[in-house]
């Protein structure tokens, strides 16, 4: 009997990978809720269908949320489903008048007349916009206590959560597990174990320029650290060295987008302005290092197929198996869409740079769409993760193993199961509370 049972192949660990994007980040919650959806047709119920989950920029936070309420992932992204459809940019950044003014303006400011107020210490904004709002929605939202239960709990193996330092200039990862787990160290990149919190989640969120560096501490030593996304050569690079068989990866945006040319009325080139650049170098960050190493590693998983078992033995490579989910429509043209929905003082700074205009008359929407968190176009997107998710169920389920419809029920197992309610007798209906 041990011999049948050691002989049982262990079930695959399941990785999540959620990439960045700030308000971008709302398409995940709608992927999200999608497969809880999924996984209740295939009957199952409760637990958590990723025991290693990663997160880098604002996915650091939809993460880090899943793995405090990894006991229930439906519940959890019940959770996420209801932060994102409400909320707003002023509890993301502060966007009244006297807060743009502080932060944004005179950002530019010292961009233009630097030279003149150099001398001037107090005027050194740190960044465009003042994400203190975000860290305190996160201190309300996020019971970070809960992560070390989790783990303790067997619930969830590990958490990762990947920064960029712009004192050393190295990407980071820092993660935690309940296990002791060895730091694995490439060029440019490291990974150190940590007990995470909210400053790991601002750290890892803080889009280049726009909200400010965040310290920490690596070994020792503080350090500034900036978006995760930054310098992110392989992303799925953590939850594959955290010991996962097999990848989901939700992108925040479309893996290969066609281009487009912008022309004036007359049938010129349009120069570029300055959101436009932005939106560009944005676009480079969060998009570019996911498809080429999600590329990297479907050629790694075609020559391990090819190598006879002995040779695929000898070496420490593995295949992973990896589905990636990410959107079918342009973020920048669904934003435009929304541009007016952003506070008045917000427009009008982002005015300055080139964002103006909502629909086909929008421009700099690149830049606006990882800084719309209004509900108009956050529940866009979280309808258009479901969509995307849902078009694809039987390759879904096909990937997790689950059935196409749930099994028939026992209904006395059905009642052993029924934690929160207690069945009447024969032929009641009726459901009762259970306190």
């Amino acid at each position: 009997m041990a011999h049948l049972l050691s002989a049982v192949p262990s079930p695959a660990r399941t990785g999540l990978i959620l990439t960045g994007g700030g308000a971008r980040a709302a398409y995940q919650v709608g992927v999200l809720a999608a497969i809880a959806q999924l996984r209740r047709d295939a009957g199952i119920s409760g637990g958590n269908p990723f025991p290693v989950i990663s997160g880098t920029s604002a996915g650091a936070i939809n993460a880090a949320t899943l793995a405090c309420q990894a006991d229930d992932f439906c519940s959890a992204a019940d959770g996420l489903m209801y932060i994102w459809q409400n909320i707003h940019v002023e509890q993301v950044y502060t966007a009244d008048a006297f807060g743009v003014i502080r932060t944004g303006a005179r950002w530019m400011t010292m961009m233009s007349l630097g030279w003149a107020l150099a001398r001037w210490k107090r005027s050194r904004p740190r960044s465009l916009l003042d994400n203190a709002p975000l860290r305190a929605l996160l201190q309300r939202w996020i019971r970070m206590e809960r992560l070390e239960e989790m783990l303790r709990g067997g619930h969830l193996e590990a958490l990762a959560v990947s920064g960029s330092s712009y004192s050393s200039g190295q990407h980071v990862t820092f993660y935690q597990t309940l296990k002791p787990h060895a730091p694995w160290l490439r060029s440019q990149r490291i990974a150190v174990p940590a007990r995470i919190g909210v400053e790991h989640l601002l750290a890892s969120s803080a889009i280049p320029f726009i909200f400010p560096a965040e310290q920490l501490e690596l070994q020792g030593r503080p350090e500034w650290f900036g978006d995760g996304t930054m310098r992110q050569s392989a992303p799925i690079s953590p939850a594959v060295h955290l010991g996962a068989d097999r990848v989901l990866v939700v992108g925040a945006g479309r893996m290969h987008e066609p281009g487009q040319v912008a022309h004036q009325e007359g049938g010129g080139l349009q120069a570029p302005s300055l959101a436009q650049i932005a939106g560009h170098a944005l676009s480079n960050i969060f998009l570019d290092a996911l498809a080429v190493d999600v590329e990297r590693l479907q050629r790694i998983n075609q020559t391990l197929n090819l190598l006879t078992p002995e040779a695929r033995q000898a070496t420490p490579l593995r295949p992973i198996d990896v589905l990636v989910i990410a959107p079918s429509r342009r973020l920048d043209d669904l934003a435009a869409e929304h541009q007016g929905s952003l506070p008045p003082p917000v427009r009008a700074m982002l005015r300055s740079v080139g964002v103006s205009g909502e629909g086909r008359q929008a421009s700099g929407s690149a830049l606006s769409s990882y800084l719309l968190f209004e509900p108009s176009y956050t529940n866009e997107l979280i309808m258009l993760g479901m969509s995307d998710t849902l078009a694809r169920r039987s390759e879904i389920q096909r990937f997790f193993g689950w059935p196409a419809q749930a099994p028939k029920a026992d209904p006395a197992s059905m009642r052993r199961r029924a934690g929160g309610f207690a069945v009447q007798g024969p032929g009641e209906r009726r459901l009762q509370s259970v306190a």
